[in-house]
Parts: C-alpha cells; structure tokens; sequence
C-alpha cells in the first residue's frame, strides 16, 4: 500500500514537472519570437520626432511673366526642443532677445502686456481679442477685471523668472507664452525671430554659437515686387489662424505655417502650396538625437494670370484722374451734388475672345507689400481701399443697362426696330413719374439708344415685362456670378423675387425704372464687362477668368491652361442683335471724348440716381467690327459719364496704340 501511495506521489510530481517546464517553454517562445520587437525597445528604447519645414511656395506672374508674387531669401532665428536645454531656457531667452535688440531687430512678441514709462504692465488695448484670450479659462483662467498686473504675476511665477528684471521679465513671458500658442513641441520648433537682414543674422549666429538647439537659418520671404498693381487680385499671405489650424491640419499644416489669404493667393492655395520637406531625427537613451533621414521639399505650381500689367497700371492711374476729375468739377461748379462726394472707381477689361480678364483696377487701392504694416489704417478708412469694387462693388447701372432692354424687346417681339415711340419728357406709369433728359419727340430704337431716352426705354419696359427682362438680363451675366475664380459678388436683379426677398411688394409699374438701369438692379463692373462683352460677341457669353496658366515651379511646364467656357446665350438673333450694336456706335461717336477716335468703338453711358451725386458709368467694346476687348467702368458720385468716358478711352490708347 505505500509502495503504491510513493508510486502515486513520483506520478504527480513528474506531472507538475511537466507542466512547468512546458509553462515555461511556452513563455521563452513568446519572449524570443511573439514579443521579441517589444522587448527589444525596451532593451534598446529610440524616440523618433518629425520636424516639418516649409513648403517653396510658387509665385504669381501676369500673362507676359511680370513677377507680382515672388519668394526672396530671408533669415530667421529658430528655437528646437530636441537640442535645447530646457533648464537654460530663461537664460537662453534673455540672450537671445538682447542681441536681436541690440541688432535693432526685432523679435516675435506675443504678449499683449507692455511696460509703461512709470514701469506698470499695462494692456495694449488695441489688442482685446489677444487679452481675452490670454485671461481665458484655457490659459489664466483670470477674471475680466483682472489688471496687467495681476496676469503678469501670475506668468512670471508660472514661468520661474522672479529673478529677472521687469524688462527681462516681460520678454522671457511673451516668447513662453508664444511658445504654446505655436504648439513649440519636439516635432515643432519655434520661430522667435523672422525677417533678419543679413549682417543681424551673421552677429546673432555668432554670439548664440554655443547654445545647441538655436539657429539662424534662411528661408522664402513671400515678396510683391509691384505691390499695389492689382492687389485684391493677387491677394495676400499670413500667418495660419486657429480656425484655419483646425480645418487644414489634416492637410499637414502647422501652427507657424503661411497661407494664403485674400485673392489668387488664397484661391489657389493649393496649387501655390507645394509640399513641406521633413527631417527624421532619433534620440537614444543617452539623450543623443542624431538625423536619421531627410525629405527634401516640392515646391508649389506658379500661377500665370490674365493681367496684363501696363494695361492695369494704366487703368490704376486713369481711376485716380477721373476721382479727381469729379471732385474739381464739383468745386469749380460750387455744386457738391456734381462729385465733391466721388471717393471710388472701379474698371474691368475683358478679351472679347475669351472672356480673360486684361485688367481690373479699384480706386483707391493699396500695397500688398505694406498690407500688415498699413492694415489699421486700411480698415479704418472710409473710402474702403481694402474693398473690391470692380468684383465686388455692385452699384446702380443707369442707362448703361438700355442695350439689353432693346435687345430682349426686340428678340420678343414687343417692338421692332421701327416702332415709334413718342417722347414728351416724362413718364408716368402706376403712380410713378420717370423724367427724361429732354423732349424728344416720335423716335425708334436706334434714336433712343444714342438720345439714351427715359421715356422710350420705360415704355419698352412695360411691354416686355420684369419675367423677360430678368431673363435675357441673367443670360447676360447680370444678376448671376460670372464664374471667375477669386470672390465676386452676383448683385441683385430687380423683380418680384428680390421684392420678396427684401420684404417688400413688387408691383408691375416697377418694370419701368428696372428697363432703365435703376430700380433694384445693381451690378458689378465685372458683370457690365461681360455684358458688354456678350453684346460684342454676338450673343454668346463665356465664362469669365483671371488665371491663364498653372506651370511647374522650376521647369515651367504647362500643367493647365484656361479654355474658354460657354455659360450662356442672349438668344437673340443676329438682326436684332445687330440694331443694337450699330446704336451703341452711334452712340459712343457722339461723346465728345470718342468723336474722330481712329478705332470704332461701341458704347453706352449711364448716369445712375443714388443718395448723392449720379454714378457715372460706361460700357464699350472695339474695334467695333472686330472686337477685341470690353471695358466696364463705375465711378461713384462721378456725376458726369465724362469721368468714367475718359477712363476708357486712356485704356483703349493704351491697348491700341502703346502695347
């Protein structure tokens, strides 16, 4: 019996023994071969961190390959946390703003606390959106009472530089402070200083030599060679917001990244971009980071646009004359209701051919190459130099609007070009009264277009309707977008759905001031250009562009090209079409500033009732059995058509004569 209990007992132990050792070898498999990768970083532990740089972001040219947008060489000073010795990091601050200062540089300030001549932190009051920030429950978590004062208290023991003087103390603040707010991060550097000249960079490489994880490096400096030649097209580049952050980060946008922001820079941002170049670094357990790989930038596309740069220049400095123009008029005439209120104009050039956009000119305007610097006074003044007229402006297009109301009646059989239509200076239709500019008695069409009669075209309204004006009025591009690829506002066509939309009746009278250019119809210098030029090209309206070529930034391959685009048709046929465009003739002959013009040109003027003195508009196309270009021009409170008649015609002796 205890044999066989010893038996039973040897037969258990050899079975625990079995399993241990098969416990066991089922581990040894699992260390050496399952986890054998984890246990080797655990052995042997390496961090790797991307750096991003920046991306060579293509330029902008006009059509002939004028530089407008261009990237110089710059020199910044660059902070990275993987070299850095964070334990100096006050230390190395203060040394680092003390010869940029002394260099007469200056350096990133992100606080919106300074140091008055009493030696108080005060709040830079123009920067309330920045303080309340800083008092946010995301940073100081501080009451919206709280001082200067007590915010900076707060910052320096939090950033433990009690032992600084105010002044030091101040600037160690502002660049921690600006550190978080650009993400600074092992994987992202912090700029601290941008837009060095180059003896600067030289001193403050050499005093900063022995302090690793500070450089001095070049980089692309965003540079408008002729800043204000057509800025709101060109547009302008900055600093990436949060909300744009947030949008783009998935895109592979940084907190210190450029983009655009305004005009063709913002538009094709993605083409201009080109692709940030990154470096792979490794840091070991001993603290040594090494570079373990590099991948070199892709620059961005160029753009080239349509703009023909003498031409906007000419048109640019035809603007000012005719501002000009209208207020001296009103100040010789002693009659603030002809100009003395004229602050703004606008014009747009388009190629009959294609709709290509050869110039488009705002008054009063401004340099993109001082945006930043000029950006309070800018958005303060009131005459709006940061504002689009010529895309965006939509104002009252007076008789300028005739031609399509002529077309549109003839085209529908509501007169013909013979039908008399008797003027006696005033018309009167549902309670409203429209007056004419004189008495012209029994005449058709064509007399009316050049004698640009009230009373004829106010008829011609009430027959066709506000349903068939509005129609032929959007194939033309007014009331609609015309499809450029940079903002353009669609303006309004006066009718029943504007009414509604405004919260007021439309009655059927109204047709008749609406057949005249006034009413609710407001359009863009843009639209009337295209307008005009749909006239010109026998009806058919294409769609309008500002960009004629995207090409490799360093090869310049085309990669794409602008083909014209049919967007609509006038519908009407090449008879009626053709009364209007020799009425237009007859009328642009008869203004004193076209008579005996070596080229035919057709044309319409407008003079456009407001609060004010009259805007003055005109719209042309030439040559006139050839067309070639289109010009739109709207002078506010210009008063005379004279005004925005001699801005054509300097664009048309330019075009023509000096090209």
């Amino acid at each position: 019996m205890e044999n066989g209990f010893l038996k039973g007992r040897w037969f258990v132990l050899v079975i625990m023994v079995v399993m241990t050792a098969a416990l066991f070898l089922t581990r040894l498999v699992s260390w050496q071969i399952v986890q054998a990768d984890q246990y080797k970083a655990l052995i042997s532990h390496r961090d790797t961190y991307t750096v991003t740089g920046d991306a060579i972001r293509g330029e902008i040219f006009d059509v002939h390959g004028e530089p407008l947008a261009v990237n110089l060489t710059g020199y910044r000073v660059v902070m990275n946390k993987l070299f850095l010795e964070e334990e100096r990091l006050n230390e190395i601050i203060e040394r680092l703003v003390t010869v940029t200062e002394m260099c007469g540089e200056k350096w990133l300030d992100a606080l919106p606390i300074r140091l008055n001549d009493k030696g108080q932190y005060v709040f830079e009051e123009h920067r309330q959106a920045d303080i309340n920030a800083l008092k946010s429950r995301e940073w100081l978590n501080m009451n919206a009472y709280a001082t200067a004062g007590e915010c900076m208290v707060q910052m320096i023991r939090r950033y433990a530089c009690e032992n600084y003087p105010p002044k030091i103390q101040r600037s160690i603040v502002s660049v921690r402070y600006g550190m978080i707010q650009k993400g600074y991060s092992r994987t992202q550097p912090y700029i601290f200083a941008e837009g060095l000249r180059a003896g600067s960079m030289a001193v403050i490489a050499g005093q900063m030599n022995d302090i690793s994880g500070v450089t001095v490096e070049s980089y692309a400096v965003r540079t408008y060679c002729s800043g204000s030649l057509a800025p709101h097209i060109v547009g302008v580049t900055g600093l990436i917001s949060q909300e744009e952050y947030d949008e783009r980060k998935d895109k592979g946008y940084g907190y210190t990244d450029t983009l655009g922001k305004s005009g063709i820079e913002a538009a094709f941002e993605e083409e201009l971009r080109g692709t940030p170049g990154q470096h792979i670094y490794e840091a070991g357990e001993d603290g040594n980071v090494r570079l373990v790989r590099t991948v070199e930038t892709a620059p961005g596309h160029s753009v080239y646009l349509t703009i023909d740069a003498d031409l906007q220049r000419t048109a640019q400095k035809a603007l000012q004359t005719a501002v000009q123009q209208a207020n001296d008029y009103a100040r010789d005439t002693e009659n603030e209701w002809m100009g003395a209120d004229c602050t703004g104009a606008a014009v747009v050039v388009l190629n009959v051919r294609d709709f290509s956009v050869l110039c488009a000119a705002n008054y009063p305007s401004y340099d993109l190459s001082r945006y930043y610097e000029d950006y309070e006074q800018l958005v303060s003044d009131k005459t709006l130099p940061l504002f689009d007229r010529a895309f965006m402006g939509a104002l009252t297009p007076g008789s300028t609007f005739k031609p399509l109301a002529a077309a549109a009646a003839l085209q529908e059989k509501k007169i013909t070009a013979h039908t008399p239509i008797t003027c006696s200076g005033v018309y009167t239709t549902g309670g409203l009264r429209l007056w004419c500019m004189g008495y012209h008695g029994e005449q058709e069409v064509t007399n009316a277009l050049v004698n640009s009669c009230n009373v004829f075209f106010a008829e011609t309204g009430r027959l066709l309707g506000i349903q068939a004006l509005d129609r032929y009025a959007k194939r033309c591009g007014l009331g609609v977008k015309t499809g450029v690829e940079v903002p353009e506002s669609a303006g309004t066509l006066a009718g029943p759905d504007f009414s509604e939309q405004m919260g007021s009746e439309w009655y059927e009278s109204f047709v008749s001031p609406a057949a005249i250019g006034q009413s609710d119809n407001q359009f863009t210098p843009l639209q009337l250009a295209a307008y005009a030029a749909t006239i010109a090209n026998n009806g058919q309206r294409l769609k309008t562009h500002v960009v004629d070529r995207i090409v490799k930034y360093a090869t310049q391959e085309v990669l794409y090209r602008t083909e014209p685009t049919v967007m609509d048709n006038m519908g009407v046929s090449e008879a009626n079409l053709h009364t209007v465009q020799n009425a237009m003739l007859l009328a642009a002959e008869s203004y004193s500033l076209l008579q005996d013009y070596p080229i035919k040109v057709a044309g319409k003027t407008g003079t456009a009732e407001n609060n004010g003195s009259d805007h003055a508009n005109f719209i042309c196309y030439a040559p006139y059995d050839d067309p070639q270009i289109a010009i739109a021009v709207m002078v506010e409170h210009g008063a005379k058509s004279y005004t925005a008649i001699g801005v054509a015609k300097a664009i048309l002796d330019q075009y023509f004569h000096n090209s």
